[in-house]
C-alpha cells in the first residue's frame, strides 16, 4: 500500500486547510485510516482516525477537525478549521490492517505511512 498526502501549506490562525491522502496498491476498506502529526522536537501524535465509518479524534482537535473517507476513490481527508499555531506540524496519513480500538491512537498499530505534508499556522 502506498499513501500520498497533500494539501499542506501556510495559513493564518483561525483559517482552514484540507489535507488529502490517496491510497494505492493493495488497499482495503477494512483498513483503519488515520492522521498523525509531528511538530519539531516532539513525538508523532495521533490526530484522527476512521474505522468502519466511526471517527475518533484527539482532544486537542475535537470540534475543529473532521476526518472523512471515500472508499470508492481510496482517499481519506482531514478538514482542519479554526487552526491554531500549535497545530503547526508535519501531518502524516497512515493505514492499518486489523487495528484494534485500544491501539488506534498508537503509531505502532499502523502498517503503512505517507510521506507527510507540512502545515504551518502563523499567529
Amino acid at each position: 500500500v502506498q499513501l500520498q498526502a497533500s494539501g499542506g501549506g501556510l495559513v493564518q490562525a483561525g483559517g482552514s486547510l484540507r489535507l488529502s491522502c490517496a491510497a494505492s496498491g493493495r488497499t482495503s476498506s477494512n483498513y483503519v485510516m488515520g492522521w498523525f502529526r509531528q511538530a519539531p522536537g516532539k513525538e508523532r501524535e495521533f490526530v484522527a482516525a476512521i474505522r468502519w465509518g466511526v471517527t475518533y479524534y484527539a482532544d486537542s482537535v475535537k470540534g475543529r477537525f473532521t476526518i472523512s473517507r471515500d472508499n470508492a476513490k481510496n482517499t481519506v481527508s482531514l478538514q482542519m478549521n479554526s487552526l491554531k499555531p500549535e497545530d503547526t506540524a508535519v501531518y502524516y496519513c497512515a493505514a492499518g490492517d486489523g487495528v484494534i480500538l485500544s491501539e488506534m491512537r498508537r503509531t505502532r498499530a499502523y502498517d503503512y505511512w505517507g510521506q507527510g505534508t507540512l502545515v504551518t499556522v502563523s499567529s
